[in-house]
Order: structure tokens, then C-alpha cells, then sequence
């Protein structure tokens, strides 16, 4: 292994450093994690991940007196039979990515020794994520998944065993892995692996369309763990594609498309269709997506019910849970919209005081998060922060939701007629799976294929629905029926191209004379 050179050299964008600290090059922790990494990359060379020199691995050396934001890297090189490296072939790497020390070249066949030309994406999932390993895969499902729906910036799954194996996802959840597009050289790719990062905060994985997928974890268990996890899921939903069956669904029933059911030869089995009133034949819709509040929801609930408990419990649940990281995040955003509630001199706003104690937050955070709810202020800050509120009511049964009578049976009608279904609303992604799995009719997931928070954009917006629109993947946005009471909201919908109708539920506010929408006052009506 040889060390550094004198002169500061970018390799595949990386620095090199000029004098690398001899001791960590020449501790037992880092000739471990070498032959770690050689043995994985054996490993998934079997699995077909690494083959024909592609794909690449990289783990932390881990050591619990070093925060892992300054721990060295150990990478594989580019260009290497992965199934025949050796612990000195790898190269190290400092926390910023200054390459401390590299492989002996070795004589001709092999070529000259070169850092992985992933090395800057890696780069990028330890910054962001605070990963402690990160795989870069190019099995073949994980390639395959990106073509079936070339124009889909998402891949979207559920209802799968495996995907309790992804961190943070349950049985129930909806995974969604969003897709970039593929250069002809890796580094090209570190901006929209970046940008994917940003808009995904969820995700521990991204896949790029007809290459491959790159996947992070905290330590090379989880990164590893979650990896197979992937592809499992991955090759489950080819298999199920050709069989004709729908992977994004609960039930995983028949893919129906614009004509009919598309049977596992491909072809469509029967025509299918809407009878109207003058007994023609509408074409049937693909998606349908939902507002919750006086849609498919008294807004008395969440008026007289949902925001009361949240007011009244969001002291002793910050009080109980202050030093959890999710508790923590959830405090830097409100911190970070109090400070531009301040700046723009929004009524209510008090500050927090950055060096104060801890009951002195509390009392400054309770205050802004009632002045919020007061102003029914549709704020990622303020949803996020009532969705864990709201999922301790409803774990402790002091929380039951209710939907309007016809909502269940609606439901289930769409989901029978292969009709995908999603939410769309300001609370939280947490929020709207708490409720609709906590109804007084049992739990109606099982109905719903995913949902979209404001993390998506304003509801009131129409780029929000053109985002709805791409990550759904259909081919035209009027084959998504948007349902809503908000006047606002289906203009900006409309205006997107979706089909929308206005829901007229008891106590929904009114609505301007010659709005030019349809309205049904119940689901049993669309």
C-alpha cells in the first residue's frame, strides 16, 4: 500500500493529502474494515451486484472514540475484479475525502490503480445521511425496475414483508424510492443524487434508471441488510409485473390499464369502463386522489378533536421526549419557521431562546405551535410535530378517526376496480396513516396505495399536482381525479391537468357563485 504523494492530486474529483497520520493507517480497526470490504465484495460479486468490474462498496472504520463524521473511509478501487480484491487493494480516504493512502499498481493485465468513480456520490450519502456505508449495486433487478415505467421518477411498493427490512418502513407503509436519470460517467451524476437526497429525507436509497442503485445505511449491517432488502423487493415486483399483477397496490390484484386488465401475456383480457348516466362508456381513471379534511372527513374532527389533542398534549410530549433524535428534528424546524415567522413579522411568533433551558424552550415552542394551530397554519414544521402527537393518542386509544359513511365502501369499490388510490393532504405522511388506520371502521390502508404531504409542495398550487402527476407515472394527468372541499385547491389541480370534483360535505365552507366544477356530496356518486 502506498502512501499519499508529496503534491496534492485530484483523483476522479477526490483530493489527495499531502501527509497521511501514519497511526490510523496502521491501525488494527482499518486493516479489519479492508478485509471486510474485500470479503463483501466477493460476496456480492455472487449476487451479481459487482460484476464485470462495476459497482463499488465503502464503509467507515469505525471506533467509538471518533464521532463518525471524522472517521477514515475505506473504498474499493474502479476497474477491478471485485470477487478477486485483496485488503491492499482498497484505498483510504480521509472524513473529506482526501485519498491518504493507495494500492501498488500491480503488472500488465491489470491496469493502473484508480479510486472507485463513485467516490464523490459516496461522498455525498456520508455528508447528508451521516451513512456509515454506502453500496453502489448494479444487479440486475435494481436495473430492470427503472425500465418498466420509463417516464416514473419513483418506484413505489407495499404491502411486502421485506419491506420491514428498509429503516424506518413497517408492513403497511408505502416505500418509495425515487429514480434519477443515468449519465455517461458516474461523477456526472453526483447533482441528482444530491438533489434526489434533498427531496426524499425518508429514503436510504436511489436508484438510477438503467444502471443501478446506490444504498446507505449506518453501519455496513444495516447498509447491507437494507441492500438485499432492495432487491428482494426489486425482483418481486418484476415477477409480479409478469404476471400481470400490480406490486404498488395492497392487494397486488390485476394492473389495469386504460382498456381493461392487462393478463400476464401482456395483453388486455376485457374492455373496462364507467357507465354513464346516458349509459355511454366513460374511460375509467387510473388514480384517484383524496383530500382528507371535509372530504373523506368531518372538519369537525380534526377542528374539535385532532387539534384540541394536539394543544393540549404537545408540552408533555416534548417534555417526554426532548432528548430523542426525532424530537430534535422536530424542533429544528420549528425553530427554523419561527425564525422566518419573526423575520416576516407573522402574528404570534415568539422567540426561542437559543441558550435558554429546557423547560424555557418548551414554554417558547408551546406557545408558536398554539399560535399555529390557531391560525390553521398548513406548515411542514407544525404537521410533523402534530403527527407524533397524534400517534401517541392513537397507540393509547384516546384517539379514534372518523370518516364520512360512504368513504369505506368507496374504497373498496375503487380498490376492486383496480382504481389506485392516494392521500393528499397538509398533515403529515404519518398523520394520514394514523388516521386511516385508526378508523371506527378498522383499518383502510389497505385501500390506499400511498400518500403526499406539503413536502410535496402547497396544495394550493399546481406545481404540487404536476409532482403528483410525474411521480404517479401516468401518461396524462386527466387520468387522475383529484377530490377536494378547498375551491383553491381544485383550481391549481385543474389547472394541472387533473379531473376534479368538489366534495360537499356538512360544515365545508362555501363556494364562489359559477365555480364551473362538479360536485357529489357523496363518494357513492363518482
Amino acid at each position: 500500500m502506498a502512501a499519499a504523494s508529496a503534491a496534492p492530486l485530484a483523483i476522479n474529483g477526490v483530493l489527495k493529502m499531502a501527509t497521511p497520520p501514519q497511526a490510523y493507517l496502521e491501525s488494527n480497526k482499518l486493516k479489519e474494515t479492508k478485509a471486510l470490504l474485500s470479503e463483501l465484495c466477493r460476496q456480492f460479486y455472487h449476487l451479481g451486484w459487482v460484476s464485470g468490474t462495476g459497482g463499488s462498496i465503502t464503509i467507515k472504520v469505525h471506533d467509538d472514540s471518533i464521532p463518525k463524521s471524522q472517521q477514515l473511509i475505506v473504498m474499493s478501487p474502479s476497474g477491478v475484479q471485485k470477487e478477486r480484491m485483496v485488503d491492499d487493494d482498497m484505498y483510504v480516504l480521509s472524513p473529506n475525502g482526501s485519498v491518504l493512502s493507495e494500492p501498488l499498481g500491480k503488472p500488465w493485465p491489470h491496469k493502473p490503480p484508480k479510486c472507485s468513480d463513485c467516490a464523490p456520490l459516496f461522498l455525498r450519502a456520508y455528508e447528508m445521511r451521516n451513512a456509515g456505508a454506502v453500496i453502489h449495486s448494479h444487479g440486475m433487478e435494481s436495473c430492470l425496475v427503472t425500465m418498466i415505467y420509463p417516464l416514473s421518477k419513483e418506484f413505489r411498493i407495499t404491502h411486502m414483508e421485506m419491506i420491514k427490512g428498509i429503516q424506518g418502513h413497517g408492513y403497511h407503509d408505502e416505500l418509495v424510492v425515487p429514480i434519477i436519470e443515468n449519465t455517461a460517467h458516474e461523477r456526472e451524476l453526483t447533482e441528482s443524487l444530491t438533489e434526489a437526497i434533498k427531496a426524499y429525507p425518508k429514503t436510504t436509497a436511489v436508484l438510477v434508471r438503467n444502471h443501478g442503485i446506490y444504498i446507505w445505511g449506518d453501519s455496513w449491517i444495516s447498509a447491507k441488510t437494507q441492500a438485499e432488502c432492495y432487491h428482494y423487493l426489486f425482483d418481486a415486483a418484476i415477477k409480479l409485473h409478469q404476471l400481470g399483477l400490480d406490486w404498488s397496490t395492497p392487494s397486488h390484484g390485476p394492473i389495469h390499464s386504460s382498456n381493461g386488465v392487462i393478463g400476464r401475456n401482456g395483453k388486455v383480457s376485457a374492455k373496462a369502463g364507467i357507465l354513464s348516466s346516458d349509459n355511454s362508456i366513460e374511460p375509467s381513471r387510473r388514480c384517484i386522489v383524496l383530500d382528507i379534511e371535509g372530504t373523506t372527513t368531518p372538519i369537525s374532527f380534526v377542528t374539535d378533536v385532532l387539534f384540541p389533542y394536539a394543544r393540549e398534549n404537545v408540552g408533555r410530549h416534548l417534555e417526554l421526549t426532548y432528548d430523542e433524535a426525532e424530537t430534535q428534528d422536530d424542533i429544528k424546524l420549528l425553530k427554523a419557521q419561527v425564525q422566518e415567522d419573526l423575520e416576516n413579522g407573522v402574528s404570534g411568533a415568539v422567540p426561542i431562546p437559543s441558550d435558554g433551558g429546557k423547560e424555557e424552550v418548551i414554554a417558547a415552542l408551546v406557545a408558536n405551535v398554539e399560535a399555529m394551530i390557531k391560525a390553521d397554519r398548513k406548515i411542514t414544521s407544525l404537521k410533523q410535530l402534530q403527527g407524533h402527537v397524534w400517534r401517541t393518542g392513537f397507540q393509547k386509544n384516546e384517539i379514534e378517526a372518523v370518516v364520512f359513511d360512504d368513504v369505506p365502501d368507496a374504497l373498496e369499490k375503487w380498490h376492486a376496480l383496480g382504481i389506485k388510490v392516494y392521500i393528499y393532504s397538509s398533515g403529515s405522511r404519518l398523520a394520514q396513516r394514523l388516521l386511516f388506520g385508526n378508523t371506527s371502521y378498522g383499518d383502510l390502508r389497505k385501500y390506499l396505495c400511498g400518500f403526499f404531504d406539503t413536502t410535496v409542495g402547497n396544495k394550493k398550487e399546481s406545481k404540487s399536482y404536476i409532482e403528483i402527476t410525474e411521480s404517479l407515472g401516468v401518461d396524462n394527468p386527466s387520468e387522475i381525479l383529484f377530490v377536494t372541499d378547498v375551491y383553491q385547491e381544485a383550481t391549481a389541480a385543474k389547472s394541472a391537468g387533473l379531473d376534479v370534483i368538489i366534495s360537499i360535505r356538512p360544515g365545508n365552507g362555501p363556494l364562489p357563485d359559477n365555480h364551473g366544477f362538479k360536485t357529489v356530496r357523496s363518494f357513492s356518486e363518482i
